[in-house]
């Protein structure tokens, strides 16, 4: 039999869990309502710097190369214009001399600038796109009201990444899927910065197997009304068909007044 007091135990507990549900939901909200005040229009001057390191093979075939470009660039109504400056269209065409006297021949700047194209860069300097993309996506699990990020205070938002994220020709090989997103988000629900985690493994052709892992972490910050990735730190490994490999690519955006 339910005395006075275990009702209003149960009551309270329900009241809580209403409560931190609804904290939770607000948390999400705040952040879709930070996107939508973050259209993208005001023009953007940065200069990008990328490096990545890429480690291919193992023992004797073990390759390993470092490379590191800057460029400038200049988004406004009149498009995106990229500013590759002479020293580095030197090192490209040194690189392109050597790889077609020796296939082999490593070309580590042709590696990096592939890095600074104006399709990786267009999610740097417009972030709203990618993100909210990923949040349709993404399950939400919980909030973290008492989060910091880079010793400043804020909001930890954890989600799940479905294997639906993948294509159907991709699932088809997996067998196993690990993903999840974490974002910190502002009191008034401005992106902080975000952690992806994803592994995957799987089978292929019957005999064929294969395991991969990346992780990326961003830096977001905000420069007039565009939501701009300031530093983007990605990890790449993988192993399958005898094979392994590394990359992590390094990428910062300094705006220039």
């Amino acid at each position: 039999m339910l005395t006075r007091k275990k009702v209003l135990l149960l009551l309270a507990g329900a009241c809580f869990s209403l409560f931190n549900q609804a904290a939770q939901a607000d948390g999400l909200a705040d952040l879709k309502a930070a996107l939508a005040r973050l259209p993208g229009q005001t023009p953007l001057k940065a200069i990008v710097e990328a490096k990545t390191w890429s480690r291919q093979g193992e023992g004797k075939e073990l390759e390993e190369q470092n490379g590191q470009v800057s460029i400038m660039l200049d988004d406004s109504s009149r498009g995106l214009q990229l500013l590759y400056n002479k020293d580095l269209l030197t090192r490209l065409e040194t690189e392109e001399l050597a790889r077609e006297k020796d296939p082999k021949a490593k070309t580590p700047t042709i590696a990096a600038i592939k890095e600074v194209n104006s399709s990786e860069l267009r999610p740097m300097i417009s972030a709203v796109g990618n993100l909210s993309r990923a949040l349709e996506k993404a399950i939400f699990k919980t909030e973290k009201t008492d989060a910091s990020y880079n010793g400043k205070a804020a909001r930890l938002l954890s989600f799940e990444i479905p294997v639906e994220k993948l294509s159907e020709k991709e699932r088809k090989y997996v067998k196993k899927f690990d993903g999840n997103l974490e974002i910190w988000i502002a009191a008034d629900g401005t992106p902080m910065g975000s952690r992806l985690h994803q592994a995957i493994s799987g089978r292929a052709f019957v005999v064929i197997s294969f395991d991969t892992k990346y992780e990326e972490e961003l830096v977001y910050g905000v420069s007039g009304d565009r939501l701009i990735i300031i530093k983007k730190e990605s990890k790449n490994s993988g192993s399958g068909a005898g094979e392994k490999g590394e990359m992590r690519v390094i990428k910062s955006l300094q705006v220039q007044s």
